[in-house]
């Protein structure tokens, strides 16, 4: 048996309080006026995924529904544009919670490449059903800086979780 890499610490259960905090700051960030600047990632998207994989009992398609239409209120985008591919997001990411859980970080982000990229995809599609002009290729660069940022955003994430109820320096979790 080849030695792995993995640790070996056993996480801690998240705190729901954590989760909603951590879906709060992405939805601030999300709200910070960036005007046309490629690349910004999709904040609550991002964590909205991570939250769907590691927790998908808790965090699903309700919860990518309210933040949906929080940022399309926020950003002042067709009602129901982001609430649609958040929704869509939660359920594929629900979906393949199990199977991905088992890759490594990166793996796991070349995994959420394509999801980022088809709920662009859609909410561009409701975007110019609305009428709206075809924003340029630019537009997906988001889904590659989301998927860059999976990895060091999963590991600050899970920083709480590795905690030991209680100290002790002879235990070695």
């Amino acid at each position: 048996m080849q030695p792995t890499n993995r640790s070996s610490r056993i996480l801690l259960p998240v705190k729901l309080w954590f989760v909603y905090l951590s879906l709060l700051v992405a939805l601030g960030l999300e709200y910070i006026p960036t005007g046309r600047v490629p690349g910004i990632p999709d904040w609550v998207a991002l964590v909205l995924a991570i939250w769907c994989v590691r927790e998908p009992q808790r965090i699903g398609m309700g919860a990518g529904f309210v933040l949906g239409l929080l940022v399309d209120v926020g950003q002042g985008a067709a009602m129901g544009q982001h609430a649609l591919a958040y929704v869509v997001l939660a359920y594929l990411a629900n979906g393949a919670a199990r199977r991905v859980l088992w890759f490594p970080l990166a793996l796991q982000a070349i995994h959420f490449l394509p999801l980022f990229l088809f709920i662009q995809v859609l909410m561009l599609v409701v975007r110019l059903l609305a009428g709206a002009e075809f924003p340029g290729w630019s537009y997906f660069l988001s889904s590659l800086s989301s998927t860059v940022l999976w990895a060091p955003l999963s590991m600050l994430l899970l920083l709480p979780q590795y905690q030991p109820v209680d100290r002790d320096d002879n235990r070695p979790i």
